[in-house]
């Protein structure tokens, strides 16, 4: 049977009184602990019984206090009762509380009076161990002792081994070797080891066990150290606008470390306050065991509060105020938008103006007002015109900036058809309206549209216009009237016309009338006209303030007539000389249409007369016919052979066409084998021009070369001067750049400066050499031959006579020639030329003759030349 034994604690510590120990014998069972007098006096789920107020001593004694235990299994109770006594009367011991056999033991009398109490022999008595965690001490605080039946009749020894003995965490846990009391020697934490699992020894001194080792399990028995704490410190949640009450929001979660199983871990939620406090101060209540929220109040409306914020309390010890540890968190509800509120217009009434015939134009916005969340389907307008509009000229799109509907013209509008138009615009939203909610007169709107006029374009009517005719009709013949109206009722105003397209140039127009007539012969075979139909434009315009002109097309279906003859098809063709073994099939081409053509007549002309002898044609069918030879054999050559062709049109017409027919020898195949084709007897005219312009362009390529080349011979003698080219001195490089010591230090012939008149007189150059165009005025100067003297001092004077027969000299060259002297240095035999002058100035010269040189020289002569002037 469960007992239950008061210890007695040495000493108070605030407002902890004792501890209460609950023995239960093996049940197992959780024991809720119960106290008679809560008021002055708590005791938590442990078993510490703590003063709930301050106590003052009283001379009455008083009563004591019950203490009940309950298994919550089976509900079956334990009562005992502590007794009161004032301080002075507790003993403290001065060393750590043992556990002995004199501590008193209370023992709660069994509520089944039935039961025994059954004592199973083993060899180790161990009383169960559970350790409240946080214990304040004092340390070592012994916990149970261990006893072996063999102390009995010799001396033990006892020891711990395990996790919080000798392994990590060590010490926690120590024993008497001799006692066999064991002790914790600091305060535990649930949260973090909830129980140990250690082994007793019991030895003798020698150290052989005497006994097996027994596993003890040590509980460590939870207490409310901890504040049950939010998964998150903010909670967003979400609830419709005009939610019923019962609808569900949002759950928030809280964990306590503690012990779930006790009350120590069992949290309650409840909510502390709401802000704001509108249509009630309770629009929520919460599930305090889940944690649920859930709305308890109707009319929440998101246009008048978007949000609320819940300060939610999490309490454990199953929600107890006094005891519980609470912890708060923020709860955000926000109020998400229904459709609950229409569009509204702003004004009953939208005008608008459009000018006629405009497409896609905004005539009006329409501007409406929703109280709903914006760009959400339940503020977004749709716009429908439910009146006025059955032809579905307008349209009302949404403009998604704005959420304004834009009347808008779609098809054109006729001024003269309706001058205004009155709209009945219904406003709704995308999504339909919540329910119980009703469009309001101010969803429908009435839009008043006036047309205005503008001057119209002309336009034809039949527009394209057909005719049908004969070809062939003369000039100055009228076709048709081609008029245009006017869509400009209201407005008096004069149409002209005029051609706008007439390919072939075959018509015109009275601009006033629109009266058609041709200016030249219709021709259904004219490249203008496609199958059959030939097409004309004409332009009407009025004479409005601003003109507006339209057009008209004129189609002339052209009705054939027998106006072309047929030609014959191919025109050239090649046949073998002999009548086997081909022939040639020829047919007809004919402009015109049947009955007009096909099929076709074919015969050979009757001159010359070797044609039908020569040649016979048969025909094949109504379109075709074979060219053969009628003869034997036939030279080769190119035959051009008349065909009279025939068409089957009402008035029949003829035509004598040429077939020519080149005659070769030919294969086994009947293929010519002459290479030379038909072509090559006659060139076309279009091979002829462009021979002939191949030959122009090369021709002409050829004189510009020859201009070109001699146009440059003439630069070239005109820039060359008649004379030696070893003697002039413009062609030539002079070198002045050889200088040395003297007649010594140079290789050359003194004995020819020195003595020129001892060379031969054919070696002897000429001063100067006469330009091929000048004309010899005078007789060749004789200038002086020096006689040989042994001495050379004489060459100044040689030199003097020279420079004056050169300055006479009328042959000689215009320009002062440059001579070369290659003898420099001391000790020469030569006198310095820097002392030489020209005998002569020149003056007494006649130049004029310079005149007939050319133009080269006319300059010159004008300078030295003429009269003194």
């Amino acid at each position: 049977m469960p007992t239950l034994k008061i210890v007695k604690l040495p000493k108070f510590s605030d407002s902890l009184l004792l501890q209460l120990k609950f023995v239960s014998c093996g049940r197992g069972g959780l024991v809720r602990f119960e106290c008679s007098n809560p008021s002055d006096f708590r005791i938590e789920g442990d078993g510490v019984v703590y003063a709930a107020r301050t106590l003052q001593r009283t001379p009455v004694p008083a009563s004591p206090l019950l203490i009940k235990a309950v298994d919550t299994t089976t509900q079956q109770q334990w009562v005992t009762q502590v007794k009161m006594m004032p301080p002075t009367q507790v003993q403290e011991p001065a060393v750590p509380p043992v556990i002995s056999k004199t501590l008193k033991e209370i023992v709660f009398p069994s509520q089944n009076a039935d039961s025994t109490l059954k004592r199973i022999k083993r060899d180790w008595v161990i009383p169960p161990i559970n350790v409240p965690e946080n214990s304040r001490g004092p340390f070592p605080q012994e916990l149970v002792r261990i006893r072996s039946d063999h102390d009995k009749n010799r001396s033990l020894r006892y020891s711990v081994t395990g996790p919080g003995a000798d392994q990590p965490p060590n010490g926690i846990f120590t024993i008497d070797p001799i006692s066999g009391e064991l002790s914790v020697n600091k305060p535990l934490d649930r949260e973090h080891i909830p129980n140990f699992h250690l082994r007793a020894h019991a030895v003798d001194l020698n150290g052989n066990q005497v006994e097996n080792p027994i596993d003890i399990v040590i509980n460590v028995i939870d207490m409310n150290d901890n504040r049950p704490e939010f998964t998150h410190q903010i909670w967003n949640g979400t609830v419709p606008e005009g939610s019923k009450p019962g609808t569900f929001v949002m759950t928030v979660t809280s964990i306590d470390k503690d012990d779930p199983k006790t009350a120590n871990g069992m949290l309650r939620y409840k909510i502390l306050s709401q802000n704001p406090e509108s249509p009630s101060s309770n629009m929520f209540t919460i599930n305090n065991k889940t944690g649920g929220i859930i709305t308890v109040a109707a009319g929440l409306d998101r246009e008048k509060v978007p949000q609320y914020t819940l300060i939610i309390q999490a309490t454990d010890m199953e929600g107890n105020p006094m005891y519980g540890l609470s912890n708060t968190a923020t709860a955000v509800i926000r109020v998400t938008d229904i459709n609950d509120n229409p569009p509204e217009f702003t004004a009953e009434m939208f005008f608008g103006e459009v000018p006629e015939n405009a497409v896609n134009v905004i005539v009006a916005n329409l501007s409406v007002t929703d109280k709903d969340q914006p760009n959400t389907p339940a503020w977004n307008a749709v716009y429908k015109i439910t009146g006025g509009d059955p032809t579905g000229r307008f349209s009302v799109p949404t403009d998604p900036t704005t959420n304004e509907g834009l009347v808008t013209v779609v098809k054109p509008i006729d001024y003269e058809i309706s001058r205004t138009y009155v709209l009945t615009v219904e406003a709704r939203n995308e999504v339909p309206l919540a329910r119980g909610i009703h469009s309001p007169r101010q969803s429908t709107a009435t839009v008043s549209i006036r047309v205005k006029d503008v001057n119209e374009s002309p336009y034809f009517d039949p527009n394209p216009k057909l005719i049908k005719l004969e070809e062939g009709m003369m000039p100055e013949s009228t076709l048709t009237i081609f008029t245009a109206q006017d869509p400009d009722r209201y407005m008096e105003q004069t149409i002209r016309y005029s051609k706008l397209s007439d390919p072939a140039n075959w018509l015109m127009i009275d601009q006033n009338t629109g009266r058609i007539k041709t200016i030249a012969i219709l021709d259904r075979e004219s490249p203008y006209v496609k199958n059959s139909l030939y097409n004309a434009t004409f332009l009407a315009t009025d004479n409005g303030e601003k003109k507006a002109s339209g057009t008209g097309t004129l189609q002339i279906y052209l009705v054939d007539i027998n106006d072309n003859a047929p030609k014959v098809f191919p025109q050239e063709a090649e046949i073998c000389e002999k009548p086997e073994p081909n022939a040639i099939n020829i047919t007809a081409l004919d402009g015109d249409l049947i009955p007009n053509a096909g099929p076709f007549a074919f015969e050979l002309a009757h001159r010359p007369s070797d044609v039908r002898r020569n040649w016979t044609i048969t025909r094949i069918s109504g379109e075709y016919a074979q060219m053969s030879l009628k003869i034997g054999y036939l030279e080769s050559g190119i035959y051009e052979v008349p065909i009279i062709i025939t068409d089957s049109g009402n008035l029949p017409m003829s035509n004598t066409s040429y077939l020519r027919i080149k005659v070769c020898q030919c294969d086994m195949n009947g293929d010519c084998t002459d290479q030379q084709h038909i072509m090559a007897a006659g060139l076309g005219t279009g091979a002829i021009i462009s021979i002939l312009l191949c030959i122009i362009i090369l021709l002409i390529l050829v004189l510009m070369f020859v201009v070109w080349m001699k146009r440059r011979d003439k630069e070239r003698q005109a820039k060359q001067l008649l004379i030696d080219p070893e003697d002039d001195v413009r062609d030539n490089i002079l070198k002045y750049d050889e200088e040395g010591g003297g007649e010594e230090d140079q290789d050359y012939d003194l004995s020819q400066l020195q003595q020129p008149d001892t060379l031969e007189p054919d070696a002897i150059k000429p001063v100067g050499i006469r330009r091929l165009d000048e004309r010899p005025l005078h007789p060749e100067p004789q200038y002086p031959m020096r006689s040989a003297a042994p001495h050379p001092g004489d060459i100044g004077d040689f030199i003097n006579e020279g420079l004056k027969a050169a300055d006479n000299d009328p042959t000689a060259p215009p320009y002062d020639s440059l001579l070369v002297f290659d003898y420099e240095g001391s000790g020469s035999t030569a006198g310095s030329l820097s002392s030489l002058n020209s005998s002569s100035s020149g003056g007494d010269q006649d130049y004029d003759y310079l005149n007939d040189w050319g133009p080269r020289f006319r300059k010159l002569a004008d300078m030295y030349g003429g009269s003194d002037d």
